[in-house]
């Protein structure tokens, strides 16, 4: 006998907004690239930060053996999510502040899914506790969920130590996969009441929600809602397909 698959049901905008605020959360957490807007920021922004020639050309031809490395299955996300970070070392902060402000105003912003701006929104209003997790670069990050009024104070992502203002190349926190729910933990936040993610990457900390909401989720992780019984939201933006790849970096967007 063929096993019964579960069928993954898909939300509506207004479906997945009733849900959403009808369960009055009182804390809220969102992965970043691909959840809130569209594409990788992260693989993005260090692409455009070495045409830019932020980083010297040995590191810029460092990074791209490590990134080959990676898509080639010889390095794990968290190693290169890092290695993306570490590669500003002795830069001013400032600089990289200001960077990522260009970058998001160039290739971010417009890509932000208006549904999950809005929901968003509706829930501050409601005092709902706002979080971000990320691997991407917390210069990026904190530029990117300004406009969604998430404070930087709760912004977990990629994090170099900064020592006098200057980068420093020592890893502060690199949340991706279970990495992700650790640093929820270790903020306190044990079963935060809705967490919202788009792949596999955030399955570990979907699973610590009281209501896990995919959202624009990827093949593996649309997989893995059917098999707890979970439902999607799929962005009008997205229906193009937005989706990140599991366990890979899409192209950038502003190349």
């Amino acid at each position: 006998m063929t096993p019964i698959q579960n069928e993954t049901r898909k939300w509506t905008a207004e479906e997945f907004a009733r849900l959403v605020l009808e369960a009055k959360p009182k804390v809220a957490v969102f992965d970043c690239d691909g959840t809130l807007w569209g594409g990788d920021s992260g693989y993005g922004f260090l692409a455009w930060s070495l045409e830019q020639g932020l980083v010297s050309r040995n590191s810029s031809d460092w990074i791209d053996t490590q990134y080959r490395a990676y898509r080639a299955g010889q390095m794990s996300e968290e190693t290169i999510c890092g290695q993306m970070v570490q590669i500003y070392a002795g830069l001013r902060e400032i600089e990289l502040r200001q960077a990522a402000a260009r970058y998001v105003e160039q290739f971010v912003r417009g890509r932000i899914f208006a549904e999950m701006q809005s929901l968003v929104e509706a829930m501050r209003k409601a005092g709902t506790e706002l979080w971000a997790v990320s691997s991407t670069n917390r210069w990026v990050i904190a530029e990117g969920v300004r406009d969604f009024g998430i404070a930087e104070e709760k912004i977990l992502a990629a994090e170099a130590r900064v020592v006098n203002g200057v980068i420093a190349d020592e890893i502060v926190d690199v949340p991706t996969g279970p990495a992700k729910a650790a640093a929820l933990k270790r903020r306190g936040l044990l079963a935060p009441d809705a967490i919202f993610g788009n792949s596999l990457h955030d399955l570990a900390m979907l699973e610590m929600a009281r209501h896990p909401y995919p959202v624009n989720p990827s093949p593996a992780l649309l997989a893995e809602a059917g098999k707890r019984g979970w439902g999607y939201f799929l962005p009008l933006a997205a229906e193009g397909g937005e989706s990140t790849v599991d366990g890979e970096l899409p192209p950038a967007r502003g190349r």
